[in-house]
């Protein structure tokens, strides 16, 4: 892994520095700038393997390295400089936008191939059918991602982040309180628990979606602050909420992928026009009922995933 990620380093001219790393004694500051060298490092390792589309689990490494980029920044805003932070992570979240297709469709694709060979035999060619459709979009995503990662405006932002892990982050005033790392936990799981009090336990499935997505941010907030509290109670407390955080999200990225797999495959019927083959529509309409009841068995499941998450951040 190292030998691709120097090679990524070199082919970008981005120098980079001695691993950033943080103990429990340094400053919360120090500990964002180690999680922003982590991941940088993770995205240059996984570059080329999404670049190639060898082995779709590097695409979906290099967008877990942005989304823990993004979510450092947003979490720990207030020990930041606002206006860097907040520039920095909206270029992040472009380059998010620009791998976000081809990961979706990667996982829609093995999600609906997978259901197509669990059918009989006979039905199977119906089935291949409905996501040919897909198979284009994925090529044409494909090219605007790698578009993205060959233009100036990518490489431009390597080098920010470079910059940014090479010397000290940018810090507000020094007479602005600086929150403790297991602040910034805290903070970010009281949203998470007013959120899901707002929803309460039979939401629409966006509003599920959007829980899934705090419930996230709460685990990489607490990612970022586990190593400055190792051998502390409270850090104790962080690590299992991570565990339980990680049950709460399978639960509702399964609940998701089923609600997304239902849509697109009623999405790729209309596609067929006004009189789909008879074949099309039956194969589609038994993977539909196999997706909501997917759904529906995720969603029996959810409030009692939660209830665990509540009680650990009632401990922080």
């Amino acid at each position: 892994m190292a030998v691709v990620l120097d090679a990524a380093a070199h082919r970008l001219r981005v120098p980079l520095p001695e691993p950033v790393v943080a103990s429990p004694s340094d400053p919360p500051v120090h500990h964002v700038r180690a999680a922003l060298d982590l991941r940088l490092r993770a995205l240059l390792a996984h570059e080329e393997g999404t670049r190639t589309g060898a082995d779709i689990e590097d695409l979906h490494q290099m967008r877990v390295a942005v989304r823990r980029m993004r979510a450092s920044l947003k979490a720990a805003r207030p020990l930041l400089d606002a206006t860097w932070a907040d520039a920095l992570r909206a270029e992040l979240g472009w380059l998010g936008g620009a791998l976000g297709p081809v990961r979706d469709l990667d996982v829609l694709l093995l999600r609906l191939r997978a259901e197509i060979e669990d059918l009989p035999g006979g039905e199977r060619p119906a089935g291949y059918q409905l996501v040919a459709a897909l198979g284009d979009e994925h090529a044409t995503a494909r090219a605007e991602m790698l578009a993205a990662l060959d233009s100036p405006r990518y490489r431009a932002l390597v080098e920010r982040l470079a910059d940014a892990v090479r010397l000290p982050l940018p810090t507000p005033s020094a007479t602005q309180a600086q929150p403790e790392l297991a602040d910034l936990v805290r903070a970010e799981a009281g949203r998470l628990r007013k959120a899901v009090r707002r929803a309460g336990p039979d939401p629409e499935d966006a509003v599920l979606h959007a829980l899934r997505i705090r419930g996230k941010r709460v685990r990489y907030t607490g990612e970022l602050a586990l190593a400055g509290l190792r051998g502390t109670r409270t850090g104790r407390t962080v690590k299992k909420l991570l565990a339980a955080t990680a049950e709460l999200q399978e639960v509702l990225g399964d609940h998701q992928d089923a609600c997304v797999a239902e849509q697109r495959i009623r999405q790729l019927l209309d596609g067929l026009g006004e009189l789909p083959p008879a074949e099309a529509v039956f194969v589609g309409g038994r993977v539909v009922e196999r997706e909501r009841a997917r759904a529906r068995r995720q969603r029996s499941l959810w409030w009692a995933a939660w209830e665990r998450v509540d009680e650990l951040i009632g401990k922080l």
